[in-house]
């Protein structure tokens, strides 16, 4: 069991992170189910993607055995929110709870970051001693600008879903039983249109 389910519905995609007994934290093993369903839904032609999660948590981050055996510096992380950040497809982030750690490279990728009112957004690596992923100091920063940036890596500071929507971290809060809905919804458009049309008006966006 990788820790991570993948459901087909047509041209979406729905990856969900199904390890709620330990915060969907994030083993070797579920980053690559990860890559792997991304690349397949792209090779497969899939017009949009929700990322999500089961329990009260998205995820904790790293599993932190094996963070401590070398997973927090391994470059499947990068490749994981790189191979998002390129797929010429809508992506949309469903925070089913709070976003910590290595787990924000992934959410950072995404075209559109939904979350539920009780999410918090915090990413340790100053407490924890590591570098962040390679891509997530930009991305950040181009989301939320450079102070806002260093006041969640450099700070430390946990921030909730509403003023991470004010900062533009996240773009709408909605209750958990319209998670979901929502993030369908906003695929919608891009379900009925043509794939190729779908990733026109993605690149120009990138």
């Amino acid at each position: 069991m990788s820790g991570v389910e993948v459901s087909r519905e047509g041209a979406l995609r729905v990856l969900t992170l199904n390890r709620p007994e330990k915060a969907n934290s994030l083993t070797r093993a579920m980053l690559g189910a990860l890559d792997t369903a991304v690349a397949d839904a792209v090779a497969e032609g899939a017009k949009a993607l929700i990322l999500t999660g089961t329990g009260k948590v998205f995820s904790a981050g790293a599993d932190l055995d094996e963070a401590r055996a070398g997973l927090a510096t391994d470059p499947i992380w990068d490749r994981l929110s790189n191979r998002i950040a390129a797929a010429p497809l809508l992506t949309v982030c469903a925070m089913n709870g709070t976003l910590a750690g290595g787990a924000m490279g992934m959410a950072l990728a995404c075209d559109i970051r939904l979350s539920v009112a009780t999410a918090k957004v915090f990413y340790p690596v100053m407490k924890l001693g590591f570098l962040p992923q390679p891509a997530d100091p930009a991305r950040l920063t181009a989301l939320v600008g450079p102070a806002r940036a260093k006041i969640i890596l450099m700070g430390g500071a946990k921030i909730d879903a509403e003023e991470a929507r004010d900062w533009g971290l996240i773009d709408r809060i909605t209750t958990p039983e319209a998670l979901i809905p929502a993030a369908q919804a906003l695929c919608a458009d891009a379900l009925a249109a043509e794939a190729t049309h779908v990733a026109a008006i993605r690149r120009m966006l990138s």
